[in-house]
């Protein structure tokens, strides 16, 4: 016997079905009943029952670009949320090789970094790195977090969507695969970009989206929706922030210290 209906909105531990049916993705079965194990939407299929999750978690994939927060600092590394169930880590050695007390001089707790993720073992325990152009730590800015599926649509066919927002808003934009948006510009500009993100995430499935966006930021902007700027070198990278040289600056603070010493001999 089934309780639900198809594409019924469901929530963790809602009897689903009895046992004669099967279990699939985000169901769970106890004491002979099928139940959802999260917030979303039913699925059935040829006796399958399913939950779609109303948004998605980020499953990390090895060459994906991520925006990670720095929640703790352990021996020999940082670990990151990078806006997913798996645990993530950046090791020391891909900085540079450092006791743990020197770790803070280079990323504290709540910073903020744009990452590689260099390999994701068998547990989906996720190793993080920093080689690549662009990678390191954000100042400044906010986070904007998006449904990990609607990033795409975000960056549009060739970056037309994104490029269109930061010619519009003339903000510093960077997407991250793991649903996370990095937004740097004027406070007001900042709080339009993310209002306009959160309709794209919204309205990803309609047609004519870009077309709608161009019109809503030519109106808050003031410019003309039919500008002829309206054509972007679809070859530039997004603006990513630099890596600050933290090795050169702890070198020499071991140099001033040093000279310190002498003097003081």
């Amino acid at each position: 016997m089934i309780y639900v209906d198809n594409k019924e909105f469901v929530i963790p531990g809602q009897v689903l079905a009895d046992d004669d049916f099967f279990p699939d993705k985000g169901t769970f079965k106890e004491s002979g009943k099928i139940c959802s194990s999260l917030i979303g939407l039913i699925s059935l299929r040829n006796k399958k029952i399913r939950v779609i999750p109303l948004k998605s978690k980020y499953v990390p994939k090895k060459g994906d670009v991520v925006i990670g927060k720095i929640v703790d600092i352990k021996f020999s590394m940082w670990e990151v949320d990078i806006n997913s169930p798996y645990s993530a880590f950046l090791p020391a050695f891909e900085v540079f090789k450092r006791d743990k007390k020197d770790l803070n001089k280079v990323f504290d707790i709540g910073d903020v970094l744009f990452l590689k993720i260099v390999d994701v073992d068998e547990v989906k325990k996720v190793k993080l790195g920093l080689k690549g152009r662009g990678m390191g730590k954000f100042s400044g800015g906010i986070i904007v977090d998006i449904t990990p599926t609607k990033v795409p649509r975000l960056i549009g066919k060739k970056g037309s969507m994104i490029n269109l927002i930061k010619d519009k808003t003339k903000c510093n934009i960077v997407v991250g695969q793991n649903g996370l948006v990095w937004v740097k510009g004027t406070p007001e500009m900042e709080q339009l970009t993310k209002n306009i993100i959160h309709i794209i995430e919204a309205e990803a499935h309609t047609s004519g989206l870009t077309d709608r966006i161009n019109k809503k930021l030519s109106a808050v902007v003031g410019e003309d929706e039919n500008d002829e700027e309206y054509e972007y070198d679809f070859d530039v990278e997004l603006e990513k922030p630099k890596l600050q040289n933290f090795k050169e600056e702890l070198e020499l603070e071991e140099e001033d210290n040093n000279n310190f010493e002498e003097d003081s001999v």
